[in-house]
């Protein structure tokens, strides 16, 4: 099965359910890879099982001790580097082009969110827009919607009406 040229890469995710969550929405999306970094627990880990319900075994995933270490592999694949962040000037979804793609989509901890050294290698920043009080999502919700929009961005630029890919 072809995958969608969108990946994320998971920064300190304290949560083995977080984490088994975005596995879960990475496998509905068919999302190319799940980068897990620093503490982020693995996808293997007893825990985030109950979570993935299986998708730990169906997503491409890796583990890498250092963020550098995750971000030379993200470089190695070509992707561009998306930050799931609030920022001063975040893209808009339909600015993305196809040349933008593939992208690694960055998600944060918890609590700090993205690493200012993670925000300071991505290309571009986009955020959820919300209307409510609080002007936070759980990480898992937060990357699952940002994803399905990536898709969908995608999948718009990647088909002409006759249905055909681009070169």
């Amino acid at each position: 099965m072809d995958r969608f040229p969108v990946s994320v890469l998971v920064e300190n995710v304290r949560s083995a359910q977080n984490v088994g969550s975005i596995l879960r929405t990475a496998d509905a999306l068919r999302i190319r890879h799940v980068y897990l970094v620093g503490y982020s627990p693995p996808a293997d880990h007893r825990l985030v099982h109950k979570t993935a319900l299986g998708a730990q075994d169906t997503v491409p995933w890796s583990h890498h001790a250092t963020l550098a270490d995750a971000l030379a592999a993200v470089r190695r694949e070509g992707s561009t580097l998306v930050a799931l962040e609030q920022t001063d000037r975040p893209t808009p979804m339909d600015a993305f082009a196809i040349g933008d793609f593939p992208c690694c989509l960055v998600v944060g901890n918890e609590v700090e969110g993205v690493s200012p050294e993670a925000l300071g290698a991505c290309e571009r920043a986009i955020e959820v827009e919300q209307f409510g009080m609080k002007h936070s999502l759980n990480v898992s919700v937060a990357f699952g919607v940002a994803a399905y929009d990536l898709v969908r961005r995608w999948r718009h630029l990647s088909t002409d009406p006759r249905g055909s890919r681009p070169d």
